[in-house]
């Protein structure tokens, strides 16, 4: 069985779906997709978010401030805080820098960031990080702010294996893989899954985008999870079986609340 541990349900286009996203989370029970982790990306959206997934026993949630929205949104601490602390929200973010589509708002990232880590750590809530050109940046942050004591993950990664290995030595954060994996310009990055250990990573789509070969260009769903997993498989030369093991007891090891 796979884990889905960063997917964006509420963005989903659900017109081939007739509009049901119970076939949405069909097609990934189908595929093998035991669970779901869908991701806050702003604070406005979030209830409306939580209220669309909330049929689902097999999907958590989580709840933060995207980077490149912070600027149109400034965060909302007091909302944050509150929001975080609920009992079905598993995980603080999706939070982080992002320098490579947004420098101007450098600042304002920066300090919402900081106050995400801030409530992370006081509510013992993993970390999601989105993290893109601000290699040195993320790593101040997260380490300035002690996320050590709550753990997280780099989602979606496509750095370096130095940030990487940073990230796993110093902060005990693990590194998420998505479809990026398969795709045919991305060598350096299946080096970089070469190179780390099968025990620090998870697998993910971030639906309804980066859709893995064989469905690039298509709105990527949780079902298409697999493929990433395969892609693994291939790539260190292990099981599909194995993958799926050792990424969904990765997943309840980031994710403790998850059940």
């Amino acid at each position: 069985m796979f884990i889905d541990s960063h997917c964006h349900l509420d963005k989903l286009d659900l017109t081939d779906f007739d509009g049901d996203l119970s076939a949405v989370v069909a097609a990934a029970r189908a595929a093998g997709v035991s669970r779901m982790l869908c991701i806050g990306v702003t604070l406005a959206d979030f209830p409306e978010m939580e209220a669309k997934v909330a049929p689902f026993r097999d999907v958590f949630i989580s709840c933060g401030a995207h980077p490149l929205y912070i600027a149109k949104n400034p965060l909302e601490r007091q909302l944050l805080r509150r929001y975080a602390s609920q009992e079905n929200v598993v995980a603080v973010g999706e939070t982080g820098l992002d320098y490579f589509y947004d420098a101007d708002s450098k600042p304002l990232q920066q300090d919402s960031f900081s106050y995400h880590v801030e409530v992370a750590a006081d509510l013992d809530k993993p970390l999601i990080i989105h993290t893109r050109d601000a290699q040195e940046d993320t790593l101040n942050i997260l380490q300035n702010g002690g996320a050590e004591r709550c753990g997280g993950v780099l989602h979606c990664f496509t750095e370096s294996l130095e940030m990487a290995e940073r990230a796993i030595e110093s902060l005990g954060f693990y590194i998420s893989i998505s479809g990026i994996v398969s795709f045919r310009n991305a060598t350096e990055l299946r080096d970089v899954v070469r190179a780390i250990p099968l025990e620090r990573l998870l697998i993910e789509t971030d639906s309804p985008w980066l859709a893995p070969v064989p469905n690039r260009g298509k709105q990527n769903q949780p079902a298409y999870v697999r493929h990433v997993a395969q892609c693994i498989a291939d790539v260190k030369g292990v099981s599909l079986e194995r993958v799926a093991e050792v990424t969904t007891a990765n997943f309840y090891e980031v994710f403790k609340r998850a059940s």
